[in-house]
C-alpha cells in the first residue's frame, strides 16, 4: 500500500499549473450550468404535479445509468486518455439540454422530454466523474492530492452555490427554457476548457506496473487491430482485454479493505446527498412555504458551506483530518434527523451550510486517501466500482423517500437520510482503524 501523507496545500504551486487552472474552470463551468438545470428541473416537476414522487422519478432517472455504464466505463477510462473521454461527454450533453431548451421554447415541454434529457445527462455524468477524479491524478503532484480535491470541491460548490441564486432569482423572468440554453453552453465550455489542459495523447496504460494475463492473447489483439486484416480476431481480442480489465480491478479491491472501507463511506455520502433533493424540495415547498426563492437560499446555503469546508480542510493537519472526517459523517446524520423540525428559512439554510461543510470534508478526506493509496492504473475502476455502489443505494433512497414523504411524512423521509448517514459513520471509523493499523493516521 502506498503511504498517505498530506502535507499541507501550497496553492502558489497548485494554482501555478497551467493545466490546472484549465480543470478547475471546466469543473467550474460545468456545474454551474448542471446546478441551474437540477435545480430549475426539480421546482418544476414539483410545481407542476406537486408530487414527490415524480420529483424522486428526476432523480432515479439520472441515476439509473450508473447500474451499468461504469462498468464498461472504468475499463474505457483506464484504457484511453482521459481528456478527450471528458470532451467527448460534456459535447453530447451539451447537445441533449440544448435540444431540450428548444422544446420547452417552442412550448411543447412534456414531463417525458424533461426525463429522457435527464437519463442521457445521467449517462454521461455515470462516467464523467469517475474520469475527471482519475483525470486529476495525472495532472496534479501526489503531494498536493489534498489541495486539488479541495480546490475542485471549491469550485464545483462556488459553481453550484451561483446556481442556486441565480436559479432562485431569474426563474420566474427567463423560465426553464432560459436556464436549459444556459446550461447546455456551459458543457461546451467545458469541454474547450479540457481540451486545453494539455497536449498530446497520454494512455493510462503507460502507468501499468505489473504483467498482465493474457498477455499471448492482447499481443495477438494488437497486431489484428494495428493490421485490420482480421476483425473476427480484433473484436474477440478485445472483448477479451476488457473482460480481463475488469476482472484485475474487482481483484485489486477484494484486497483492500482500506480503498473498500473509504469507497463505501464515499458511496453512502453521494447517495445520500443526491436522494436528499426530493424531501429538500418538499421542505421548501410543504413546510417553509418559501418558494422557489427560499429552495435557491437553501441550496446558496449548502454551497458556502461546501466552499469553507474545502478551503478549512485543505489547511488541516493529517492528525485532525481522519478523527474529523468520521465526526462530521455523525454530523449529518444528527442534522438529518433535526432538519424537519426547523420551521424558518434561516434556520434551514444555517443547517443546510452545516451539511455542506461537512460533506466538503468528508469527501475530500475519501478523495483525496484514495488518490494516495490507489495505483493510477486501477483509478478508474475503483471509481467507477464505487460509483457503482453510489448509483444503486441513490435508487433505493430515492425511491423510499419520494414514497414515504408523500405517504407518511417529510419527517420519515429525513429520518431514513439520517440512518444512511448513520451507516457512513461506522463505515467511516472502520477506514480510520483500518488506516491507524496501516501507520498512515
Amino acid at each position: 500500500m502506498a503511504t498517505l501523507t498530506t502535507p499541507r496545500v501550497d496553492w502558489r504551486l497548485l494554482l501555478g499549473q497551467r493545466a490546472f487552472r484549465y480543470f478547475f474552470t471546466a469543473m467550474f463551468v460545468s456545474l454551474f450550468g448542471s446546478g441551474m438545470n437540477f435545480i430549475s428541473v426539480s421546482w418544476y416537476i414539483m410545481s407542476a404535479t406537486h408530487s414527490t414522487v415524480a420529483v424522486s422519478w428526476q432523480v432515479i432517472v439520472v441515476t439509473l445509468p450508473g447500474l451499468v455504464v461504469p462498468f464498461l466505463g472504468g475499463v474505457l477510462i483506464d484504457r484511453y486518455d482521459r481528456r478527450y473521454l471528458g470532451v467527448l461527454l460534456d459535447l453530447a450533453r451539451g447537445v441533449a439540454v440544448l435540444t431540450i431548451s428548444y422544446v420547452a421554447w417552442r412550448g411543447d415541454l412534456h414531463l417525458w422530454h424533461l426525463y429522457l434529457m435527464t437519463f442521457i445527462t445521467g449517462t454521461g455524468s455515470a462516467m464523467y466523474w469517475a474520469n475527471v477524479n482519475a483525470l486529476v491524478q495525472e495532472v496534479i503532484p501526489p503531494s498536493q492530492f489534498t489541495g486539488a480535491n479541495a480546490t475542485v470541491l471549491v469550485g464545483v460548490q462556488t459553481g453550484m452555490l451561483l446556481a442556486g441564486t441565480f436559479v432562485g432569482f431569474i426563474y420566474d423572468h427567463i423560465g426553464l427554457a432560459g436556464i436549459l440554453c444556459i446550461d447546455g453552453l456551459t458543457y461546451f465550455v467545458s469541454a474547450y476548457c479540457l481540451h486545453s489542459l494539455r497536449s498530446g495523447y497520454v494512455s493510462p496504460l503507460m502507468h501499468r506496473q505489473y504483467p498482465r494475463e493474457f498477455s499471448e492473447s492482447a499481443e495477438r489483439t494488437a497486431q489484428a487491430l494495428e493490421s485490420g486484416e482480421n476483425p473476427e480476431t480484433a473484436e474477440a481480442g478485445l472483448s477479451l482485454e476488457i473482460l480481463v480489465d475488469m476482472k484485475e480491478g474487482w481483484a485489486y479491491l477484494r484486497e483492500q479493505a482500506v480503498v473498500l472501507a473509504l469507497g463505501t463511506t464515499h458511496a453512502l455520502l453521494v447517495a445520500s446527498i443526491v436522494s436528499s433533493n426530493v424531501v429538500v424540495v418538499a421542505l421548501a415547498t410543504e413546510i417553509l412555504h418559501s418558494g422557489a426563492r427560499g429552495f435557491g437560499f437553501i441550496e446558496a446555503g449548502w454551497a458556502v458551506g461546501a466552499i469553507l469546508g474545502g478551503l478549512v480542510t485543505s489547511q488541516l493537519p493529517q492528525r485532525l483530518r481522519l478523527p474529523l472526517y468520521v465526526a462530521v459523517m455523525a454530523g449529518m446524520a444528527v442534522g438529518h434527523v433535526a432538519m424537519p423540525f426547523v420551521t424558518f428559512l434561516v434556520g434551514a439554510v444555517v443547517l443546510q451550510s452545516c451539511f455542506g461543510f461537512f460533506r466538503a470534508l468528508g469527501g475530500i478526506v475519501a478523495q483525496s486517501s484514495l488518490m494516495a493509496i490507489v495505483p493510477k492504473q486501477f483509478m478508474g475502476r475503483t471509481q467507477s466500482a464505487f460509483a457503482i455502489l453510489a448509483t444503486v443505494l441513490q435508487l433505493m433512497i430515492t425511491f423510499s423517500l419520494g414514497w414515504v414523504a408523500e405517504r407518511f411524512s417529510i419527517a420519515v423521509g429525513f429520518f431514513l437520510l439520517a440512518t444512511m448517514y448513520f451507516g457512513a459513520t461506522l463505515t467511516a471509523s472502520r477506514a480510520r482503524k483500518l488506516l491507524h493499523a496501516y501507520g498512515t493516521d
